[in-house]
């Protein structure tokens, strides 16, 4: 048995692109930020950021394009690409991109985001032929002042007039 999944909460660094195969189908690339803090020796606090590539396809990649913005908060939930290209020198280099099937936008209108969730087909986005959306994620809960409960109707005061 083999697993190759990955999830990851971060930041976009840049708008998302999005180009179209020959056969309509889209095809959405940015990058997220995502950080790990931590004190060392001397506790001073530290903080590492990786950069991750990703591709998200189909009618999931036009939703990313449509609403995040760079420095949007998006949950990504997909597996993991190697791919090998030659750089600028010559050498053989190899990325790793992330291909979603799932995408929660996170954070508020202040990120260019809604609390939506979306979630692709269960099919490779290569041969999907239809993508499926998932129930928008609960919003959080808003304190409020209990109110009191309504007295309920008297049964003799129930009005039969009802069309059902």
């Amino acid at each position: 048995m083999s697993v190759n999944k990955v999830i990851l909460v971060g930041r976009l660094g840049r708008d998302p692109e999005t180009r179209y195969m020959p056969s309509g189908d889209a095809v959405t690339n940015f990058s997220i930020a995502t950080d790990e803090q931590w004190r060392d020796r001397n506790g001073e606090r530290q903080t590492r950021t990786e950069w991750h590539n990703i591709t998200l396809f189909g009618k999931l990649g036009e939703i990313a394009s449509q609403y995040l913005r760079k420095g949007s908060q998006v949950f990504i939930e997909g597996r993991i690409q190697s791919r090998k290209y030659n750089g600028k020198d010559g050498v053989e280099r190899i990325a790793y991109d992330i291909i979603g099937n799932e995408m929660k936008m996170l954070g508020g209108r202040q990120d260019s985001a809604t609390s939506a969730g979306y979630e692709a087909g269960a099919h490779a986005p290569e041969t999907a032929d239809h993508y499926e959306t998932a129930a928008p994620a609960p919003a959080a809960p808003r304190r409020q002042a209990p109110r009191p409960a309504p007295t309920p109707a008297a049964i003799d005061d129930i009005d039969d007039d009802i069309p059902f």
